[in-house]
């Protein structure tokens, strides 16, 4: 993805859009922060959070030079939108998608039914306090606004041809996201066949030198060292054994089994990227069944729920925090570790409160 998007944002694609939406909202930051983070919340839950921010970044760093304002509230904001939509969907969210493919009755309409209901109460409440957090930062002078309004979008598109040839091919790799389940197509071979595609056919238009410049190879082996890390702690089985004492701890009742699921799997995913977490915890779950649990469908979106907004608590909690991290410090716009938790780590323990009374309220009262 990293390379579709490198090709695309060569054609000014990026750039027009931002200006197209920054004067659909005359300019004005706030409204436009809303905007942005809906839009990215959305393109989460249906494609997936990763692909999503890939393409919106861009968009942001143009934006917010052309009005003079910090990018940091932005790329922090859209993070944040990025893994609380992803967490609504099947594919939104890599945890859901290993969730999905370790349940087979569970299907996209499910996710969607059971999950975008709390996604969207919590999307609300945390866009009201990022803005209220945001506001004094985010100001914009009468000139600026001027500036732009003046501005006309289409002179930002510098080569229409490889435009066409790279949002095409963009519209298709989106598309097989979003039916990846009928085509039961792995997303990597997706994405790969989406950038080699559009190599093959814009290789004569563009520096292939420079497009793998612009790949985020440090973020990517970031990522091998991390995996490697987690995959040793399960190896020596204390990922295991952490899983396995929520069985002994719960004595098998389910209210309080989703509480300690949805709030430790939280926790956790803050501090250890959520996927390797979640591939411990799945065999844990179908394990309950064992102890007389029948209906298993409440841990399942505990989990779903828990590993996804716990994403937000820390920079490395899940694969998109880490991606926009690196992107930033290339494009000097870099926040520390400290300034994502002061603003993460509330938003996650406010998501789980809120799951907390949906979960309760929809699925275990019955179980009082």
């Amino acid at each position: 993805m990293m390379i579709l998007v490198s090709i695309t944002s060569q054609s000014g694609f990026f750039e027009y859009v931002a200006v197209s939406l920054a004067r659909a909202v005359q300019g004005r930051p706030i409204p436009l922060l809303i905007v942005i983070s809906s839009l990215t919340a959305f393109g989460s839950a249906f494609l997936n959070n990763v692909t999503t921010v890939l393409l919106i970044v861009p968009i942001i760093f143009t934006l917010t030079s052309l009005l003079k304002l910090p990018a940091v509230p932005f790329l922090l904001t859209i993070v944040m939108a990025s893994n609380i939509g992803g967490t609504a969907t099947l594919i939104g969210d890599p945890p859901n998608l290993m969730i999905g493919q370790a349940v087979e009755h569970l299907t996209f309409n499910d996710f969607l039914i059971h999950l975008s209901p709390v996604v969207i109460i919590i999307f609300a409440v945390v866009m009201f306090g990022l803005v209220i957090l945001y506001k004094k930062q985010l100001v914009v002078s009468k000139e600026d606004q001027a500036k732009l309004l003046a501005l006309d979008p289409t002179t930002y598109i510098k080569d229409k041809k490889l435009l066409i040839k790279s949002v095409s091919v963009l519209t298709m790799t989106t598309l097989a996201f979003v039916f990846q389940p009928l085509i039961q197509v792995d997303l990597t071979s997706i994405a790969m066949v989406g950038a080699l595609l559009l190599m093959l056919i814009t290789h004569e238009e563009q520096d292939m030198e420079e497009v793998f410049r612009s790949v985020e190879w440090v973020t990517l082996f970031f990522f091998v060292g991390l995996f490697m890390l987690v995959g040793g702690l399960k190896e020596v089985g204390i990922i295991d054994e952490i899983a396995k004492s929520i069985i002994y701890y719960t004595e098998g009742d389910l209210p309080k089994t989703a509480m300690f699921i949805l709030w430790g799997s939280g926790i956790l995913s803050g501090f250890v990227d959520n996927i390797p977490f979640v591939a411990a915890m799945i065999p844990v779950i179908l394990e309950f069944q064992e102890f007389g649990m029948s209906n298993l469908d409440p841990l399942w979106w505990a989990l779903a729920l828990g590993a996804c907004l716990g994403g937000n608590a820390t920079i490395i909690g899940a694969t998109a925090n880490v991606i926009v991290a690196g992107i930033a410090v290339k494009n000097k716009h870099s926040f520390s570790y400290w300034e994502f938790l002061k603003v993460g780590f509330p938003i996650a323990i406010v998501s789980f409160i809120i799951s907390t009374v949906y979960l309760y309220i929809r699925y275990l009262y019955q179980f009082m």
